[in-house]
């Protein structure tokens, strides 16, 4: 069975971000699927160096290696993805061998503006870069206007929305199939 990993790139519980990571998910299909907690320490050299690391950071390297398929969801910070993201990264980054290398990672976000967090979503793939994930160039889910884009049950409304979704998500599985 695959093993999905689902990034919330939001720490807020009723982010529009969990809502679009649950969206996919659920697009996504059968597999055992985990959350990642980006609630970690922020990257400091000098606890590393007292302290190792963080089993926090460990597990999130361990959840990442063990994922078939990874899918993010980030909103946009002043156009650009959330600290908490960037410092898993950099945690992450620091653990012996590299979790990322050759795994389907999917991008998705939500955002309060027009673009639906475009600039995040094309940061968050330059900051990937170094890892060598099999970065899914498409179809893009960008949500605009994220506050209007869920119904009561937290569903996205918008048919164009839930398609490319459905479509991202199925070309998520189909790479992790290969693998």
């Amino acid at each position: 069975m695959l093993t999905l990993l689902g990034i919330p790139g939001a720490l807020r519980a009723a982010s529009t971000n969990r809502q679009l990571l649950a969206e996919a998910r659920r697009a996504f299909g059968d597999a055992h699927q985990t959350e990642a907690n980006l609630r970690l320490p922020l990257y400091d050299g000098d606890l590393e160096d007292a302290h190792g690391i963080p089993p926090e950071v460990q597990l999130l390297a361990d959840q990442i290696a063990a994922a078939s398929a990874i899918v993010i969801a980030t909103p946009e910070y002043n156009k650009a993805p959330p600290g908490v993201l960037k410092n898993a990264l950099d945690w992450v980054s620091r653990v012996k061998g590299n979790p990322w290398a050759d795994k389907p990672v999917a991008i998705l976000s939500a955002a309060g503006g027009r673009a639906g967090g475009e600039r995040s979503q094309s940061a968050l793939r330059l900051m990937l870069t170094p890892f060598r994930p099999r970065l899914l160039t498409g179809p893009e889910v960008l949500v605009a206007m994220s506050d209007q884009a869920f119904d009561a049950e937290g569903l996205l409304t918008d048919p164009r929305y839930r398609k490319a979704l459905t479509d991202l998500m199925h070309a998520l599985r189909a790479e992790a199939e290969q693998t």
